[in-house]
Order: C-alpha cells, then structure tokens, then sequence
C-alpha cells in the first residue's frame, strides 16, 4: 500500500498541511501543491492514486481542474473536493455529476470521514483479488465434483 500517492491541493498553506496530517500514518506518499496549474503539473508527473483539492484555486479553478483529471483518466483516478466556500446540496451535486469529482467535502473536514473515504477509493482492485481463488481452480474443482458425483454417485 505504501507505493500509493495522493496529490492535496490547496492555496492555504495552513489547510494543505492539515489535510495532509490526516493521512499521517496511512502507508501512503503525500504530494502537495498550491494552485491549480501546479497540481495539475505535479498530476502529470507523479500519477498520484486519488487527488482531493480545495475548489478555489489560483491559475486552474478546482472545478476545472476535477473535470480535467477525471476525463484524462476516464474516472481512473478519484477526485475530492473539500471546499470552504461552496456550501451546499447543489455544490455537491454539480461537483459529483458535471465535473466527476469521486467525492465532496464542505469545510471544517471531517477527518475520519475523510480519510475513509480517500482509503477506500485508492483501494484497488487488484487489492482484493488476492484474496479470492482462481477462477481456474474454481471451474476445475467443480468439475471434478461433479463428474464423481454423476459418475459415482453415492450409494445409499
């Protein structure tokens, strides 16, 4: 898990190192910038995992920035906006449907919620296949199940 970066994004110095402690910890790389055309630099050269950003940036607005990350990386990688200024269900709902942001937050953050959610989307998919079998062996052991149990059935 420590190979996974994330990319914060915020003009406020005091913000960016908060949202960076919450991920204190975590087995995770923290990229940080502080304004839009920086982050998105920085996007390109470190392939971060998950980007969260605060909406209001100088040189790329955070909207724009979420809509061109998440239609770069067809989705692959997860945008969260954690914003002070745009309050409100409408904000979000824009910010998740028109620019695909992964998630949205409002400020003050909360941290738990925060960091479970940015865990949960830089969780892989290839995290969780090694728990189950192959698909292989699976089809192999039933069809030797089956045929004993049609070509041998058990005798009562």
């Amino acid at each position: 898990m420590a190979d996974k970066k994330i990319l914060i994004v915020d003009y406020d110095s005091q913000s960016l190192e908060l949202l960076a402690g919450i991920f204190k910890g975590q087995k995770v790389q923290i990229i940080k910038a502080m304004d839009g055309q920086s982050a998105y630099d920085k996007f390109k050269s470190e392939k971060p995992n998950a980007v969260i950003l605060e909406a209001i940036l100088p040189k790329i607005h955070g909207f724009d920035l979420t809509k061109r990350i998440s239609q770069e990386t067809q989705g692959r990688v997860p945008v969260v906006i954690v914003t002070g200024l745009y309050r409100g269900p409408q904000y979000r709902h824009e910010a998740l449907t028109s620019f695909g942001a992964a998630d949205y937050f409002e400020k003050p953050v909360d941290k738990e919620k925060l960091a479970a959610s940015v865990m949960s989307l830089i969780q892989e998919e290839g995290d969780i296949d090694e728990d189950l079998p192959d698909p292989v062996a699976i089809i192999q052991g039933l069809s030797r199940r089956i045929k004993t149990q049609v070509l041998a059935p058990e005798k009562e």
